[in-house]
């Protein structure tokens, strides 16, 4: 890969009850690389934002007035299990998302995209111990059970919570190269999972 041209804006979606490590084991990632991606806090409202663990994030731009982002991330987390039923919600973030060149997920937040129609044709997958009620969601996805995370043309979701880790990494050696990706992984000491087939958690929760 040669070297990129500009940076890449990530829009990170927030809403109460989203997943901690969901946003921040990716934004740990980008975050080391400044120079080639801008992070920014989109929630349907501008204002702080609860995670499931208590801990408040500041949105600093809403759905509707956000500027369009190069790469969208939605987490998982309980507060899935509200936003997949609500319609306003859905249709801003697919909305907002049109423009994008890449769409991501991990954990349950893949059940967000597929209900918003954002994943209609491509193939997903999703946090394990949650993949039954995550995959009744959205109509013409094909969801894998046995996935670390799936790259599917223009979509990328990853399996639970310390999955998105793994994916973001693998985003970024497809981007920049495997130089960058492997420097990220060292700075912070991460033994990521390179093949996005390994998946002892399917085996472990009876999906294969």
């Amino acid at each position: 890969m040669g070297e990129v041209e500009m940076q890449r804006r990530v829009g990170i979606v927030l809403f109460d009850g989203f997943e901690v490590l969901d946003v921040f084991g990716p934004v740990e990632l980008f975050g080391q690389l400044p120079d080639r991606y801008r992070l920014a806090w989109v929630a349907p409202e501008p204002g702080p934002v609860r995670s499931a663990q208590g801990v408040e994030v500041m949105a600093t731009e809403s759905l509707d007035e956000a500027v369009p982002a190069d790469i969208v991330l939605v987490p998982g987390g309980m507060g899935t299990r509200r936003l997949v039923g609500d319609r306003g919600f859905l249709e801003r973030l697919a909305s907002w998302s049109s423009g994008a060149s890449m769409v991501t997920s991990v954990c349950t937040g893949s059940a967000v995209l597929a209900a918003a129609g954002l994943l209609e044709g491509y193939r997903a997958t999703s946090n394990k111990r949650a993949f039954a009620w995550a995959s009744g969601h959205g109509r013409g996805v094909t969801w894998l059970p046995k996935a670390r995370w799936v790259h599917d043309r223009d979509r990328w979701t990853s399996s639970g919570v310390a999955a998105g880790m793994d994916m973001a990494a693998a985003i970024i050696r497809d981007l920049d190269g495997e130089a960058a990706a492997e420097d990220v992984v060292q700075a912070i000491e991460l033994e990521a999972h390179a093949d996005s087939t390994w998946d002892p958690f399917a085996a472990a929760n009876g999906l294969v």
